[in-house]
């Protein structure tokens, strides 16, 4: 327990899934958190059970597609708290992942790097300049396996998560004179929501579990325990894409 205390983070994405599960361990663990979203009611549960837990929580509804919005938000942030520790890129848009290479327009796929690859580089742009003040700043994007597989009819998805992890790596290098750590997260996680799941196919014979799973390893990435490990995809995935990014 407070592993992160003392520290700010942002998290993109949070209203729901892995994001939802990250906002709550980082409080649980001291965090002071931002929540942003695009859906204002998950963005006021998700600060209400952080509050009820005994947390701190800062609310924001943020299109990141928008770099005014991105702009605003991290404003508010700094006004609220202080300062910036941690940026944790998880927002994306899920309603146009999947298309084949041969029918994919070039509007769906800049759709895919809107909300992804472009988002997080704004997003990262704009907390720089407090990460770089932190005493170790971090920043954890979340990239997929899809991409490294090339998992067939996800084209556009594939190509913008693969576009993450460059990001990644070259602001890895760039960054680490600012003492920022850059890294990846490559989760396999039932975030559907419904009955109607996938199969799993990897090893282990399941989806993670966002808050079990996934939440421990990004507390991980974002705590003292990883502060020499930048540039890296890290892929809590049950064993699905063994060695292939590593």
């Amino acid at each position: 327990m407070n592993r992160l205390i003392g520290k700010v983070a942002v998290v993109t994405g949070a209203g729901r899934g892995i994001g939802r599960a990250v906002a709550r361990l980082f409080a649980a663990e001291g965090a002071r958190v931002a929540v942003l979203s695009r859906t204002p009611g998950n963005v006021d549960r998700v600060v209400a059970d952080i509050e009820a837990a005994g947390g701190s929580a800062l609310g924001l509804v943020c299109d990141v597609t928008d770099p005014a919005q991105i702009k605003a938000s991290v404003d508010q942030v700094v006004a609220a708290f202080g300062r910036i520790d941690i940026l944790v890129n998880n927002a994306f848009d899920p309603s146009s992942v999947a298309s084949s290479i041969i029918d994919l327009s070039v509007e769906q796929l800049q759709r895919n790097f809107d909300t992804g690859p472009i988002a997080y580089l704004q997003m990262m742009q704009a907390c720089h300049p407090y990460l770089q003040t932190s005493e170790d700043g971090r920043v954890i994007n979340f990239a997929s396996c899809a991409g490294v597989l090339g998992m067939e009819s996800y084209g556009p998805y594939a190509m913008a998560k693969e576009a993450v992890r460059a990001l990644t790596r070259v602001a890895a290098r760039e960054w680490g004179r600012d003492k920022i750590t850059v890294n990846n997260v490559l989760p396999i996680a039932n975030t559907w929501g419904t009955d109607d799941v996938p199969a799993p196919t990897n090893p282990l014979a399941r989806h993670g579990s966002p808050e079990e799973d996934i939440a421990p390893v990004v507390l991980f990435l974002a705590s003292k325990d990883a502060q020499f490990l930048t540039g890296y995809s890290i892929t809590p995935d049950g064993g699905m894409i063994i060695d292939s990014a590593r």
